[in-house]
């Protein structure tokens, strides 16, 4: 294998499409042979045309750097020539390969053959725990260097190292993954095969590794899953102040306030309301004191999270820091929700079946891969494919599925539980300890003090545990993987292997295929019968997409009996037949997998049904049902959801016992607002007699920061929304060109925000700078973030979600623009229901509701601009409200004591100049 010749490639082009006269504008070549690189080749190619200021800007490629150059014909022959007999490797080939091929045949060359290795593929296989493949992100991850991103020669010097190492990582893995690896990677799209062949064929002897297995499938022992630690802290050397343990550490008055404060409540077991604002160390400020109490006195502390990602922080980071105080191993144990555990049986069961998708025989290989090295066997820890997330979700531990006693054994949530039961400090998260069925096990037992870490979400998390959907598409997809008899789908298998082991008499099979053809039937006759309730609702509406309390439609309950009851009847058999067949040993592979799968989407049916029946046939007095859709496409766009009016009830059973017996401390950024102190604590029902504590961040914080408010904008409720809209999209694009980019454009509306994205697009004055754009732009929200921070000019446009719990520190965020005040629509049904009820007990629904709930969302909206006291930047308000209403001032209130000035836009933009030249 090392006598192999590869050649990395990565070429700077002046688009994306050589038949529409984009041209190469650099290319560099890096030869690999017996493992080491050992020739570089690069040129900067005249493109005889002129580079995109977006391409310079990207590349920092300029038009002096080529007008020296040759064009591409000059060095085709050249370039040919090192490439034959090589194996072709590049950062995503299907784009530098199919260029550099169209270039060649240009420039009259013949098309070149031979084996390509894509190392995004094959970084995705080696890594796939990494937050992103881009070349700069899985760089930086190993450790790789890269000076200058998006130059040819700084690139492919960065890919060939990326390959050396991920072809490293290959051979270290135990023989019996690299043999399962190999069989399925005839199905990749670059010729990885040949190299996991090869890497295969040299470890063919094997030896003994140190990887337990579960049914041959190598994965990490139980014994390197569990931490080490000591049982002797210092007892009092950190409560002397943390510079007598660490003098380089900067200790903040706030922080030893709050630490002692939960000090306080931990040894008196009392509760706690607790708002720390942003730098002033809140998580240490609670770590501390609560590991120092676990160690001391031998007894658990819990602390509950909203995000993976502050969990994360928190073992990774946070524990460490708080260990070098402690002078003592803290044993931290992080559990979360079976749905979050890989069910190792079913896994088992997938691996042997055929798989029907290029994704889930990718998605297999790199759980394959993700065994050998995962601890924890969280599956939110893999980055796969869109499509890869459904074979995931059928991997997914379920409280439907029991284990067998071999699968206890090496079962990851198994073990998670047995080192929660053993540790100092228990990290989950909220929706853990918010299901009931969760405080009954044993770990919970010698709990001493529940910590509720991001408290504020604890309202959404109930709600999110409470929630009933029922989505058309969603069902549609269900009743599609079970196909009938006739299709030769799934339940076609079924009914042989049924049939041919005496499971179901044919009877019984029969009466089931004729019971799912009446379901399916009665399923679309209903669901027909709501859109048409839905249109006639909205038919006179100019939005097509619309939302409506379920209460508001005129239908008949009674009219989804039917549906149900044969559905039901279709579930009690498949079930009763499963159960018969779990007790048979002699069974193919095959036909094992085909009971698995059967299995898994009639729980899912019976989940549905569940869901369908709490929200259509049994609604409850204090709960909301509403219904979604979009006029253009009915039924296919119904979406139905169920929530609870309150949350209170929930924490009280879960929390309600502990009160007055242990410690409960809420901790938050954003736990009030001026006019409404408990309007948070109030909606998790804490008793009213529980202080709120308040620790403020160290004097001077936000000395960076200041507040415009645009007097000329037209007032929202007096334009329509088009001209409110080309008003936005103005004050956006000057704010962004006196900043230079690095701007957060908050928006409540995502129809808002596309509109005002294609009026920037189309206007070109923003066409230097990379736009990015929630619901309109690829990827997940962290994905967002990580792109906009990329490059020096770039613009982030979000909704909702970007108004809090994203972190964007220093000079990468100069801006945060906020285009309306984040009111919830008085259309929007939740809010609708909770209104109603409000005003039946003669209160204000905006004052003491859509108001306080809106304050709190600018506050967080502000967080994301001022995270460390070195920070500057500037929060722009473009709804003229907060100084036209009387309530304008609730939502100045709650803003840190920063300068606020009152402005036009041209004024604005001349202010910011000046200002961005001060600071610097």
């Amino acid at each position: 294998m090392n006598s192999q010749k590869y050649v990395v490639v990565d070429i700077e082009t002046t688009g994306h499409s050589p038949a529409k006269g984009d041209r190469i504008i650099q290319l560099a070549m890096v030869a690999i042979e017996q493992g080491e690189i050992v020739d570089t080749y690069t040129k900067f190619i005249n493109p005889q045309r002129k580079i995109p200021a977006f391409i310079q800007d990207l590349t920092n490629i300029t038009e002096r750097d080529v007008e020296g150059a040759e064009p591409f014909e000059a060095y085709a022959e050249e370039i040919y020539r090192q490439l034959e007999g090589a194996i072709f490797i590049a950062h995503n080939i299907h784009f530098d390969l199919p260029f550099l091929q169209a270039e060649l045949s240009r420039a009259g060359m013949p098309k070149w053959q031979g084996l390509a290795m894509d190392t995004v593929e094959l970084s995705r296989l080696v890594y796939p725990t990494a937050f992103s493949y881009k070349l700069q992100d899985i760089a930086a991850e190993q450790g790789i260097r890269l000076n200058n991103a998006h130059r040819a020669d700084d690139d492919a010097l960065a890919t060939a190292e990326l390959f050396l190492r991920a072809k490293q990582e290959l051979a270290e893995l135990p023989y019996d993954t690299l043999v399962l690896l190999h069989k399925r990677s005839f199905q990749l799209k670059s010729d990885l095969s040949r190299l996991l062949f090869e890497i295969t064929q040299q470890k063919r002897n094997g030896q003994a590794d140190r990887y337990g297995r579960f049914r041959g499938i190598p994965i990490v022992p139980k014994a390197e899953r569990a931490q080490v630690f000591n049982d002797s802290p210092q007892q009092s050397a950190w409560r002397n102040g943390l510079e007598t343990v660490k003098p380089e550490y900067e200790q903040r008055p706030s922080q030893v306030a709050m630490m002692q404060a939960v000090e306080r409540a931990i040894h008196e077991r009392s509760e706690l309301v607790i708002e720390a604002s942003t730098g002033m160390g809140k998580t240490l400020g609670y770590l501390l004191p609560a590991a120092a109490y676990a160690k001391e006195s031998g007894k658990q502390v819990v602390i509950s999270t909203y995000t993976t990602h502050l969990q994360d922080q928190l073992v990774s980071k946070e524990v460490k820091l708080a260990e070098e105080f402690l002078g003592a191993n803290i044993h931290v144990a992080l559990i979360k929700g079976l749905s979050h555990y890989i069910d190792l049986g079913r896994f088992f069961e997938l691996l042997h079946g055929e798989d029907e998708s290029y994704d889930e025989t990718f998605t297999i290989m790199q759980i394959m891969v993700w065994l050998t090295s995962t601890k924890t066997g969280d599956l939110n820890e893999l980055n796969v494919s869109s499509g890869g997330q459904l074979l995931v979700d059928k991997v997914r531990r379920s409280h439907l599925r029991k284990l067998t006693k071999l699968e206890k054994t090496v079962d990851f949530y198994e073990h998670a539980l047995t080192e929660a039961e053993h540790a100092d400090v228990i990290v989950t998260n909220h929706a853990f300890l918010l299901n009931p069925h969760n405080q009954k096990r044993a770990i919970l037992k010698n709990v001493e003090a529940y910590i509720w870490d991001e408290a504020h979400q604890v309202v959404q998390a109930a709600v999110a545990h409470k929630e009933k959907t029922f989505v058309y598409t969603q069902w549609r997809y269900v009743f599609g993987q079970l196909g009938s008899f006739d299709e030769n789908q799934l339940f076609s298998k079924f009914y042989r292997v049924a049939e041919s082991h005496g499971f179901a008499r044919v009877p019984e099979l029969l009466q089931m295929e004729s019971l799912y053809l009446k379901y399916t039937s009665l399923f679309d006759e209903v669901t027909l019968y709501l859109a048409q309730a839905f249109q006639n609702k909205f038919h006179n509406s100019r939005t097509r997409k619309c939302a409506s309390l379920l209460d508001e439609l005129d239908f008949e309950r009674e009219s989804f009996m039917d549906f149900l009851r044969f559905l039901n009847s279709w579930i009690d058999i498949a079930q009763t037949i499963l159960q018969k067949a779990e007790r048979f040993t002699e069974l193919t592979m095959n036909e094992r997998l085909v009971l698995a799968d059967f299995r898994y989407w009639t729980e899912e049916l019976m989940l549905k049904s569940v869901e369908f029946s709490e929200i259509f046939l049994f609604p409850k007095e204090d709960e909301v049902s509403w219904i979604e859709g979009d006029l253009r496409s009915m039924p296919t766009s119904l979406s139905l959801y169920k929530r609870p009016y309150e949350v209170a009830s929930l924490v009280d059973k879960v929390i309600g016992q502990a009160r007055g017996e242990k410690a409960v401390i809420w901790l938050s950024g954003t736990m009030s607002v001026p006019s409404n102190e408990r309007f948070i604590v109030n909606q998790l029902g804490i008793p009213n007699q529980v202080p709120i504590e308040k620790f403020e961040p160290a004097d001077q914080f936000y000395s960076g920061a200041k507040v415009y408010i645009v007097e000329d904008m037209p007032d929202i409720q007096q334009v329509s929304q088009q001209e409110y809209i080309e008003s936005v999209a103005d004050a956006v694009t000057q704010t962004v060109l006196v900043t230079e980019g690095r701007c957060f454009v908050l928006f409540t509306s995502q129809d808002m925000l596309r509109k005002t994205v294609d009026l920037i697009q189309d206007s070109q004055l923003l066409d230097d700078y990379m736009l990015f754009a929630q619901g309109m732009s690829s990827g997940s929200r962290m994905k967002l973030l990580k792109s906009f921070q990329r490059f020096q000019k770039s613009v982030l446009f979000g909704t909702n979600s970007f108004w809090e719990g994203v972190d964007v520190p220093g000079d990468a965020l100069r801006a945060v623009v906020v285009v309306r005040l984040p009111f919830t629509s008085p259309e929007e049904p939740v809010f609708k229901a909770k209104s109603r009820i409000i005003s039946k007990e003669g209160i204000n629904p905006f004052m003491h509701y859509a108001l306080p709930e809106a304050v709190l969302r600018l506050r967080q909206g502000f967080g994301r601009l001022i995270r460390s006291k070195k920070d500057k930047g500037l929060f722009i308000v473009l709804d003229r409200r907060i100084e036209t209403k009387s309530y304008g001032e609730e939502f100045l209130h709650a803003l840190p004591d920063v300068p606020v000035a009152k402005v036009s836009l041209e004024k604005m933009v001349t202010d910011i100049e000046h200002w961005y030249n001060k600071q610097g």
